[in-house]
């Protein structure tokens, strides 16, 4: 696969790192207290991470030029329009778990470090396979191609993700209290460490993002394989994710048609990565950002016009006396509603 190849220093890695850290510290400051964020907050500080990752293109651009700037931002457009269907799929465990709205906040926060740590393996895995075994290219293009399908013409199903198999392992393993303690995911019970209902739903986000990791760093190897340029791409787009959430979380239902355009992009990062190994070689930098800005703008549009005369609500949030009770005290979870995804689910977790 022809890639834009350039030295990356150690100390460059080193300080792509401690930034990253520095923001996720930030972040973390920022939301200390136990507070309902709200649309405007939750949009400033998308504008802010998205400011940031567009930015980081800028300094790549200075550094390395336009081919190498090109490359990082077809990869960030890619896990930016992945990164909203993970919104939807984190809007149906935190309903199906009645998770409190103050407390999502918090779950997320450390679900995005787990989601870093998970790309970061997969990344160098993926791009060592990729450069070792060049028939991987066929094996993770046929996936992609697979996934956009499945996404695109599976019918609509019900999640359960109590059902998941981690979540369930985790509750045979851990004692579990089955209610919400305030945003803590101990507690002690009659002397003894208990994870409570929180920690389960971190379990459950954590291992949904595993399956989305998987697809979202295969779509962004499908235009290189750059650690350096992958890594940067994944970090920048899942450091916003959190606020992605809240600020989207109450158009989830005028997001109708959004599959559609993620299908296509997932099947088409699968053509382009099956083409990279074959005499059509490496599709052209600049018709691989004009299909993403097109296969994200085009759906995101149609949506927008099909849907404008529905209400805006919580996405598919319940509203009841657990999210209102839970303030600074113990709730429980026993009325848990049927989470059935408004899109084709192709991510069971």
């Amino acid at each position: 696969m022809n890639d834009p190849s350039f030295p990356v220093p150690l100390w460059v890695w080193a300080a792509v790192t401690v930034g990253i850290c520095v923001m996720l510290a930030v972040d973390l400051i920022a939301h200390r207290d136990n507070h309902v964020i709200g649309f405007r907050e939750a949009a400033i500080w998308s504008s802010v991470w998205i400011a940031i990752g567009l930015g980081f293109g800028l300094i790549l651009l200075a550094w390395q030029g336009g081919e190498v700037s090109s490359t990082y931002y077809a990869g960030y457009l890619i896990e930016k329009a992945l990164s909203i269907d993970n919104v939807f799929v984190f809007a149906l465990v935190f309903s199906f778990f009645a998770v409190p709205d103050a407390y999502q906040h918090k779950v997320l926060f450390w679900g995005v470090l787990g989601a870093l740590a998970a790309r970061l393996v997969f990344i160098f895995v993926g791009a060592e396979l990729l450069q070792v075994f060049f028939w991987t290219a066929y094996v993770f293009g046929a996936f992609l191609i697979w996934t956009g399908w499945k996404m695109a013409f599976s019918k609509d199903e019900e999640v359960h993700p109590d059902r998941n198999p981690v979540v369930r392992l985790v509750r045979r393993i851990i004692p579990t209290d089955p209610r919400f303690h305030g945003d803590r995911f101990f507690v002690r019970r009659n002397g003894r460490r208990v994870a409570t209902l929180l920690f389960v739903v971190l379990v459950a986000i954590e291992a949904t993002d595993l399956v989305f990791a998987v697809d979202s760093v295969a779509a962004v190897l499908a235009i290189t394989t750059n650690t350096f340029l992958v890594w940067t791409a994944n970090a920048f787009a899942v450091l916003g994710l959190r606020s992605l959430y809240f600020c989207l979380a109450g158009l989830l239902r005028r997001f109708a048609h959004l599959h559609y355009g993620l299908a296509v992009l997932l099947a088409f990062a699968g053509v382009k990565l099956i083409l990279s190994e074959t005499p059509v070689g490496k599709l052209p930098i600049p018709l691989t950002l004009g299909v993403i800005t097109l296969t994200i703008a085009v759906p995101i549009a149609w949506s927008l016009i099909t849907t404008r005369n529905q209400p805006v609500e919580k996405g598919e949030r319940v509203a009841g006396p657990e999210a209102d009770a839970a303030a600074d005290g113990t709730v429980a979870a026993d009325r848990r509603p049927t989470a059935r995804r408004s899109t084709p689910d192709r991510r069971s977790p």
